[in-house]
């Protein structure tokens, strides 16, 4: 009886002790997107420094209005560049998402562009206490896809947001070399449709 009641006494405790040291540990992140400008989608939001140019990363993602159709989507044009940017990654996420085979319609995450892979590099550092060996990362504790603006092209950006499709479809998450076989295929498939 007694240990029933400081069972119940010191869990609760102990869950709110490692809740509040895990948000510490999150706030504690600093990945330089504090002050960045922001654009939202249906499935993204996208963090971005002032200095980018988003007419360019319209260009780099290079989403055609035929991709648009085939994913289900309405054709806008004459919009800001944000919104295009915004339907653009829309339609990258569902053509990532039929490439898979694996349909996520309340999926919501996070996008941040770095300026360049120095910043990237550093952020992934600052995360992982090593350097960086690729073009961009997924953090799945997160939700966020990290790339520089360099790498901002619909396979580099498709491979990412196949790793983050594939970490919340699955209840139990797959070995991380298959979640990479799948991304690489979903990267494969983007580059054979240009």
């Amino acid at each position: 009886m007694l240990f029933a009641r400081i069972y119940k006494a010191i869990i609760p405790a102990v869950v709110v002790f490692f809740l509040q040291s895990g948000l510490v540990f999150a706030l504690e992140i600093e990945d330089g997107f504090g002050s960045a400008r922001k654009i939202e989608s249906k499935h993204f939001v996208v963090y971005y420094t002032p200095q980018l140019d988003i007419a360019g990363l319209v260009q780099r993602l290079n989403i055609s209005p035929s991709d648009r159709l085939l994913a289900g989507q309405a054709i806008n044009r004459g919009g800001p560049y944000e919104s295009e940017l915004a339907e653009m990654l829309d339609t990258l996420f569902m053509q990532v998402c039929d490439i898979l085979d694996m349909q996520l319609y309340s999926f919501q995450g996070n996008i941040k562009i770095c300026q360049d892979s120095g910043q990237l590099n550093k952020i992934y550092n600052g995360l992982f206490n090593r350097g960086l060996t690729a073009n961009s990362f997924y953090v799945y504790s997160f939700n966020t896809v990290y790339i520089s603006k360099d790498s901002f092209t619909r396979e580099i950006l498709g491979h990412e947001i196949a790793h983050a499709i594939i970490s919340h479809y699955f209840v139990v998450q797959p070995p991380i070399k298959i979640q990479e076989i799948l991304a690489q295929y979903t990267e494969y498939n983007l580059r054979k449709s240009k």
